[in-house]
């Protein structure tokens, strides 16, 4: 896909990798729908990379809404070419003392949000003449796992199996779907399990321009899925 001129959509676009994506689809010439609750971060975000990000303040998970802004911003003669599903939440603790709302909230973004924004798109991307792309980032941890991380890892499992059937139903409609399945990033992610962030974990911008060869394929070339690790997860010695 030639990524100059195209429509994205990118949830989660407020800070860490959702920022990073946006500003390098911008880059590549894209007008850019950057999704998020953070209104303030995302007015911070269009200031820093110019006038074709063009910020929603919008829960995800709230389909009533938006259903109600896709109808209002896309038609069949101006719909997004690409969706980077990006948007997600993450809570580490043991299952017998985790809070249940913390496992709600999880799959209420994690899984029921990328259902709702997903399903709303398709249908202006079944209406193309060219190629379109639905990105899902999942996580190195719907792969394996990791103690205290069941709640967490079962979302993005999830993930991983809705992106394989989708791109199985779509690719007749010319829609690829590949899931990106991430190492620990260098953001405050992991905070709540007591993993501190440190420069060997994987960095924003190097997952974003991975993200961006994926895109850049060759239209009858599908990635349908990726796993990207740090080389060295380790923390680096402090001197």
């Amino acid at each position: 896909m030639n990524i100059s001129n195209k429509i994205a959509m990118v949830t989660g676009a407020s800070s860490g990798l959702g920022a990073a994506i946006s500003k390098a689809l911008v880059g590549a010439g894209a007008t850019v729908f950057g999704l998020a609750r953070n209104e303030t971060k995302l007015q911070e975000l269009q200031n820093s990379i110019g006038s074709k990000f063009i910020y929603v303040s919008l829960d995800i998970t709230d389909e009533k809404a938006l259903k109600g802004w896709c109808a209002e911003t896309f038609s069949e003669d101006k719909s997004p070419d690409i969706l980077v599903n990006n948007a997600g939440t993450g809570s580490f603790g043991k299952i017998d003392e985790m809070p249940s709302e913390e496992w709600y909230k999880m799959i209420n973004t994690n899984l029921n949000g990328m259902y709702c924004i997903t399903s709303e798109v398709v249908k202006l991307m079944k209406l193309k003449k060219e190629s379109a792309h639905i990105v899902n980032i999942g996580s190195i941890l719907g792969i394996t796992t990791r103690a205290e991380g069941a709640a967490y890892s079962a979302t993005k499992y999830g993930i991983s199996g809705f992106s394989e059937a989708l791109f199985k139903e779509l690719r007749g409609d010319n829609i690829k779907v590949t899931c990106l399945n991430p190492g620990s990033i260098d953001t405050g992610f992991f905070k709540s399990s007591g993993i501190a962030s440190h420069h060997n974990m994987l960095q924003a911008d190097d997952i974003a321009s991975t993200l961006m060869h994926i895109l850049k394929t060759p239209d009858n070339m599908l990635i349908s899925e990726m796993t990207v690790r740090p080389l060295n997860p380790k923390a680096p010695e402090k001197n």
